[in-house]
């Protein structure tokens, strides 16, 4: 099944060179037919440099571009003829079947809620990103969707990751945790024992293992690891920097000594591979779930290589119909383990 992909071209810091090059690649690569979104002198004529022979490429023209420090309120009110909403429009109005933009997140959410909307039994969308571990890779979600959130909208991030775990990374059962302070069931504040016992609740369809602490966001204990958009966000940035920061100290310290330098050129092979397993670009994008729509959010540093995976994911997502399976199963739960009342225990006491 050959897929409409609509890109927006002029998101990103490196905007819209790296992005045309990256869905270029990926129309090719994938076969599928890319929408670039975006001022058309200027996506025209990054084309034109890159050379579209064998892919199949079009172009929507868009008036404006929002600035990768624009506030999301604003972009949202001001400019709604931006590459971003036109690239959401095209999803809802069906001329589209996926949306792809490494732009401003906040803007780029903020236009796909009001453009697509959320499923049915979804309260809040929930940013889901893969990261490797020692088995292979974690789903973990929320990473900066929302900042404050009920046990509910864990429950529901909980539910979502897993059905994307299992129909587009293809993890047969995935295991699901509720990140805490400790492995044990009473460890963690009252809404992550909350939300705990709301999972339970669903039965082992969701394969609830119990808690996970921070080290097994790499140990792969779990499959699936659910926390608030504040703690995921904040965390995901300090392994950035902590990667980034170990690479740096890696390359000072084989610079210094020539014996280093020789060691390092006998591993190339290694690093390139150990790169491969670790970098944001080989992962693409991180998909927005709960939308009436498939949408996959990159880093605003988005290499082509960054883009042309990202492409690839959302066409995987639409393959293999998360959004429908997320509503299904939304519909099977038990009353009042996604809506009703969310007072903690200490609540519920009073």
């Amino acid at each position: 099944m050959r897929l409409r992909i609509a890109v927006d071209a002029m998101g990103g810091d490196h905007a819209p060179a790296s992005i045309v090059e990256g869905a270029i690649a990926a129309a090719r690569a994938w076969g599928d037919t890319v929408l670039l979104v975006g001022l058309e002198p200027r996506v025209r004529a990054e084309v034109d440099r890159v050379g579209a022979r064998g892919a199949q490429i079009e172009i929507v023209h868009a008036d404006e571009v929002v600035g990768m420090d624009e506030p999301a309120v604003s972009s949202l009110r001001r400019k709604k003829r931006s590459s971003i909403r036109v690239a959401a429009r095209l999803v809802a109005d069906g001329q589209a079947d996926a949306f792809v933009s490494a732009g401003n997140t906040g803007a780029v959410m903020a236009n796909l809620k009001v453009a697509l909307g959320l499923l049915d039994g979804v309260d809040r969308p929930a940013l889901a990103a893969v990261l490797p571990n020692r088995q292979g890779v974690s789903v973990w979600l929320d990473v900066g969707a929302n900042v404050d959130t009920r046990p509910s909208h864990l429950v529901q991030f909980a539910i979502m990751g897993f059905l994307y775990s299992r129909g587009v990374i293809g993890v047969a059962q995935p295991r699901v945790g509720v990140l805490s302070i400790g492995e044990e069931e009473g460890k963690g504040n009252e809404a992550t024992r909350e939300v705990a016992r709301r999972l339970r609740a669903c039965g082992p369809g969701i394969n609830f293992i119990g808690n996970v602490e921070g080290r097994d966001l790499f140990s792969g204990r779990a499959d699936v690891i659910v926390c608030d958009g504040f703690i995921g966000n904040v965390t995901l940035k300090a392994i950035e920097a902590v990667s980034e920061t170990t690479g740096l100290f890696l390359r000072e310290e084989i610079e210094r000594r020539w014996l280093a330098r020789a060691g390092a050129l006998l591993m190339r092979g290694a690093f390139r591979s150990f790169r491969r397993r670790v970098h944001y670009e080989e992962y693409g994008g991180v998909p927005l779930l709960g939308l009436r729509g498939a949408a996959i959010i990159g880093h605003g540093r988005s290499s082509p290589r960054a883009i042309q995976n990202a492409v690839r994911v959302a066409g995987e997502f639409v393959r293999q119909k998360v959004n429908d399976r997320i509503r299904d199963e939304m519909a099977r739960l038990p009353a009042g383990v996604v809506d009703g009342s969310d007072a903690t225990e200490a609540e519920a006491a009073l």
